[in-house]
C-alpha cells in the first residue's frame, strides 16, 4: 500500500511536469519498526529534452536536528514544559481566538515560596529534582484545555481556557495550592514548597498579553506580602501600587548618588549610673518633595534591588565619623551601634574589608557594635562564619537583634562572640511586675549574664518599665521615655538635658 501511494504521487507529479506544470520537492515517509526515515523528492525537467532527472535524498537526519532544534527552542530541558517564548507565542494566539470568539482567558502567575532555601541549604541538583516534580503535579492540576509553561527559576505559568464560571479558576487554583503543598521525598530528603499565584482575566483585566502577564506578576507578589501559600486576582490599585514602587526605586537610586540621606542616633542609656554610653545610629531618608521618608518603606527596596551595599557602606562611615565627636563629650569608652542587613553578610559581596578599613580610619574597632538578627545566625554558612570572625578578631563588638522573636538558641549563642542581646521592644511594651513578659525578660538577663553577655532592653517607653529592667539587672536601655531619635546636634545636647 505504501508503494503505491509513492507510485501514484511519482506519476501524479510526473504527467505535471510534461505538462509544464511547476512541481516543488516533497517529502515521503518510510516506516521501519523502531524509526521513521524521511526523503526529499526532487524532479527536474533538462532543458530541450523530454528526459526527467528524479532525486531522491535521506534527510531523516536534517529533519530529526531540525526537531531537536525546535524543541530546543520551545520547550524547557528541565521539566519538559513550554519555555517562556513558546508561553509568549501561545498566550498571542489565545488572546487573538479569544477576541474572535469572545470567549474569556485566565492567567495564571506561579511562584514558588521560599525555593531558593532548598538549593542554598539541600542543593541544586535537589532544587531540580523539586521543579521537575512541581511540574509534573502542575501538569496533573490542570485541565486538557489548559497550558502550563515555564518561564524560568521558579516560576510557572499556567494559561486557562473555556472560562465558564469564576469557580472553574477557584478550584484549579486551589487543588493546585493543596498538591503542591503536599510533601516532596528527593532522595533522603522531604522537601516542603508552596506557591504563591497571581491571577488576571482576559479581557476583565487587559487584552495585551505583556499587560495581562504583568497584571498576574503583581497580583502574585501581593500572595507573597499577604503570607504566600495562597492566591490574589489582580485588582487596579496593584497597578497603582506598582508604578507607586518604581517611582520611589528611582528616586531611591538617585538619593544614594546624591547623598539625600542622614544618620538619626539614639541613646542607649546606662542602667546602673543613667550615663549615656552608646547610640544607635538610625538611617533616615529626606526626599526632596515628600520630606521623611520612614525606613520600613525603601530598606526592604533596597534589600530587593542591591543598594543596601551602598547604603550601608554610607551608614558605616556616617556613623564611624561621628565616634571621635561623641566621645569627647560621653567619654572615651562610648560604642556606635549600626544595623546590618543579612544580605550584607549572605551574599558574595565583600564589604567587609571596606567596612573595617573605614572604621578603622575614624575610630578604634571596638567603638563599633554590628546589629544582626539571630535568624541570621541560625542559617550561618561557612562563609557567613567567616566574617563573623573577621569582626572578631578586630575587635568590633556583636548584637543580637530583636532576641526573642526569632528562632532563639543557646547553641549559636555559645558558638559565636556575641557581645549584646537587645530585647525586643514587643516583650517591654507590656512588662508588668509578674507577667509573662517579665518572667521571659528576667530570663533572658540571667542567661546572658552567665554566658558572659551584656542585655539591651528596647522600646522603653514608661518609668515603670525603666524600674522593672533595673530591678532584673539589664545592663541598658533604649526608647521614647529617654528619646527619640535625634541628629548628631541634639544627641550632644542629650548630655545636658538627660537624667534618669
Amino acid at each position: 500500500m505504501f508503494e503505491l501511494d509513492v507510485a501514484n504521487v511519482f506519476q501524479t507529479n510526473i504527467k505535471k511536469i510534461i505538462d509544464g506544470q511547476e512541481v516543488l520537492p516533497w517529502k515521503y515517509y518510510r516506516h521501519n519498526e523502531d524509526s521513521t526515515n524521511t526523503f526529499e523528492v526532487r524532479i527536474v525537467k533538462i532543458d530541450h529534452s523530454d528526459e526527467l532527472i528524479i532525486i531522491i535524498r535521506d534527510i531523516s537526519n536534517r529533519e530529526r536536528a531540525e526537531k531537536l532544534i525546535w524543541k530546543q527552542a520551545n520547550f524547557d530541558s528541565l521539566t519538559s514544559l513550554p519555555n517562556r517564548k513558546m508561553f509568549l507565542e501561545t498566550l498571542d494566539k489565545e488572546i487573538i481566538k479569544k477576541t474572535d470568539n469572545q470567549q474569556k482567558l485566565a492567567l495564571l502567575f506561579i511562584d514558588l515560596d521560599h525555593f531558593k532555601e532548598v538549593n542554598d541549604t539541600l542543593g541544586h541538583h535537589v532544587g531540580d529534582m523539586l521543579l521537575k516534580e512541581v511540574a509534573q503535579r502542575l501538569s496533573h492540576c490542570i485541565r486538557q484545555s489548559d497550558i502550563v509553561a515555564r518561564l524560568g527559576g521558579d516560576e510557572f505559568t499556567i494559561i486557562m481556557n473555556d472560562i465558564s464560571s469564576p469557580h472553574v479558576i477557584d478550584d484549579t487554583t486551589q487543588r493546585i495550592i493543596d498538591k503542591i503543598s503536599e510533601p516532596i521525598l528527593i532522595g533522603e530528603n522531604t522537601c516542603y514548597i508552596s506557591p504563591s499565584i497571581g491571577i488576571a482575566l482576559y479581557p476583565e483585566d487587559f487584552i495585551d498579553a505583556k499587560d495581562l502577564i504583568k497584571a498576574a506578576d503583581q497580583a502574585m507578589f501581593s500572595a507573597k506580602k499577604a503570607g504566600r501559600n495562597r492566591y490574589h486576582y489582580y485588582q487596579s490599585i496593584m497597578q497603582e501600587s506598582a508604578i507607586k514602587r518604581m517611582t520611589l526605586l528611582t528616586d531611591l537610586r538617585r538619593a544614594v548618588e546624591i547623598d539625600e540621606f542622614k544618620l538619626f542616633y539614639q541613646p542607649i542609656i546606662d542602667m546602673k549610673t543613667g550615663e549615656i554610653k552608646k547610640a544607635e545610629a538610625l538611617i533616615r531618608w529626606f526626599h526632596p518633595t515628600q520630606g521623611l521618608i520612614p525606613p520600613d518603606q525603601f530598606i526592604g527596596l533596597a534589600e530587593e534591588t542591591g543598594l543596601i551595599f551602598p547604603m550601608g557602606s554610607w551608614v558605616v562611615k556616617e556613623a564611624s565619623e561621628k565616634i571621635k565627636l561623641f566621645s569627647s563629650h560621653f567619654g572615651e569608652d562610648f560604642q556606635m551601634s549600626i544595623n546590618i542587613s543579612p544580605l550584607q553578610f549572605m551574599t558574595s559581596h565583600n564589604n567587609n574589608n571596606e567596612w573595617i578599613k573605614t572604621i578603622e580610619k575614624f575610630a578604634q574597632a571596638d567603638a563599633i557594635i554590628l546589629e544582626i538578627t539571630e535568624n541570621l545566625l541560625m542559617n550561618a554558612t561557612r562563609e557567613i562564619r567567616n566574617k563573623f570572625q573577621l569582626f572578631a578578631d578586630k575587635g568590633v563588638a556583636i548584637a543580637i537583634d530583636d532576641f526573642g522573636t526569632g528562632y532563639s538558641s543557646l547553641a549559636y549563642i555559645k558558638e559565636y562572640d556575641v557581645d549584646f542581646l537587645k530585647i525586643d521592644q514587643s516583650f517591654v511594651n507590656s512588662l508588668l511586675p509578674q507577667s509573662d513578659d517579665y518572667i521571659l525578660c528576667e530570663a533572658i538577663v540571667v542567661m546572658a549574664h552567665k554566658l558572659g553577655i551584656q542585655v539591651v532592653a528596647e522600646g522603653v517607653e514608661a518609668e515603670e518599665q525603666c524600674e522593672l529592667l533595673k530591678l532584673m539587672g539589664c545592663d541598658f536601655a533604649q526608647g521614647y521615655y529617654f528619646s527619640r531619635p535625634c541628629d548628631d546636634e541634639a544627641f550632644i545636647n542629650l548630655q545636658k538635658q538627660f537624667s534618669i
